[in-house]
């Protein structure tokens, strides 16, 4: 069976899907963005798991409960923060959504939603986060056959647009 891949411009702490994907900071603890909009979406229980993982360091994952969230669980990675890209960004950018897809196989997560990892307060410029996050789901979901649907959750209009190009530019 061939995974869906498609991108859908919204919130994705309403996405009744198997995982959402958090684009978290190193603590795990919450911040801004969408790492803010999940855990009050989620409610203090995801912080009291969160507290029990150490941490994650950037371009790795971890995975909890959804809690309060219509989504079962909740795969955090940390994204690079841009400095000019000559600092291993990309590779470290492309680990997220890998190390992401592995959590999702290993714990039967069949639908997963991702959003724009490092483009927020992180700085990533969103043309080149986009093409990072299809080119390395794209790449890599053969290994993960349990994977039959991945969002690209957009907040914005021109994410959206970016992301629907490249998947487009994908199909034969």
């Amino acid at each position: 069976m061939r995974t869906r891949l498609h991108a859908l411009q919204g919130d994705i702490t309403t996405l009744a899907l198997d995982a959402i994907v958090n684009a978290a900071n190193n603590s795990l603890l919450g911040g801004g963005g969408v790492d803010g909009a999940i855990h009050r979406a989620a409610g203090p229980a995801l912080l009291q798991e969160c507290r029990t993982l150490g941490g994650c360091a950037t371009g790795d994952a971890r995975i909890t409960r959804g809690y309060r969230l219509p989504a079962r669980h909740v795969i955090h990675t940390v994204g690079p923060v841009w400095r000019g890209g000559s600092d291993g960004e990309p590779a470290l950018l492309a680990s997220c959504y890998r190390r992401a897809l592995e959590l999702a196989a290993a714990h039967d997560i069949a639908t997963l939603a991702f959003p724009c990892i490092s483009t927020g307060v992180y700085g990533y410029p969103g043309h080149l986060a986009a093409a990072t996050a299809v080119a390395t789901v794209s790449a890599n979901l053969a290994e993960f056959e349990g994977v039959v649907e991945v969002t690209f959750c957009c907040y914005s209009r021109n994410d959206l647009a970016l992301y629907r190009a490249l998947l487009s530019e994908g199909r034969p």
